[in-house]
């Protein structure tokens, strides 16, 4: 299995103060930097667009991952590309035409990367899992920090691990000191953490994610 990964949620940061966010969860140990991008329509929230990772990226040593909560994220790779994303990962429910959405992410120079929903079977991805270098299972629904663990997408992490033993299969939501170590278990190998990182001392709450 591929090396673990601690990447922080942005979303749950300090936006008045970010560029001293950044550095401080960087300092604390983070391998990524989570940016949730939401469009209003896909998820009722609306948050972070280009500009906002344009201004991350200036700031930001540890690489962007950008997960686009959109109905049509095809519409936007060059802006997020541009912006300074390194990873852009789409939702398979989304509106995108997936295999072509994700060859042009890697023209522009971005790793791709897929994202599944709570509800949604690994089935729905399998004839993309060559072409991505991140698989996202969301183990809360999309569009709001904050929610609580569902623990039957750990079936859909297991699942991933067997079909794609060395790819990055990370996942997002609800997860924290404890919830991480089923999460690790079952294969997942990127972790993201929002209110449990920033709800507490950095390094302290990152480190304890390191199972």
């Amino acid at each position: 299995m591929p090396s673990l990964k601690i990447a922080p949620s942005l979303l749950s940061c300090d936006f008045a103060n970010i560029e001293r966010e950044v550095k401080a969860v960087e300092a604390a140990g983070a391998d990524l930097l989570h940016v949730d991008v939401m469009d209003a329509h896909f998820v009722p929230n609306l948050t972070i667009g280009p500009l906002v990772v344009a201004s991350i990226k200036k700031v930001a040593s540890k690489p962007l991952d950008c997960h686009l909560m959109m109905t049509d994220p095809q519409r936007y790779i060059d802006m997020f590309a541009r912006a300074g994303a390194d990873y852009l990962t789409i939702h398979v429910e989304s509106n995108a035409p997936i295999g072509a959405t994700l060859d042009d992410i890697r023209k522009h120079g971005v790793k791709p990367g897929l994202v599944v929903n709570p509800d949604t079977s690994i089935e729905a991805v399998k004839p993309w899992l060559e072409q991505i270098d991140m698989l996202l299972v969301m183990s809360v629904w999309p569009g709001f920090g904050g929610q609580k663990f569902i623990p039957k997408v750990l079936d859909t992490v297991k699942a991933a691990r067997a079909l794609a033993p060395e790819l990055d299969i990370e996942i997002d939501g609800g997860i924290n000191g404890e919830t991480v170590k089923e999460a690790v278990k079952a294969g997942a190998n990127v972790i993201v953490a929002g209110s449990y990182v920033f709800a507490g001392d950095y390094a302290e709450r990152i480190a304890s994610l390191r199972v």
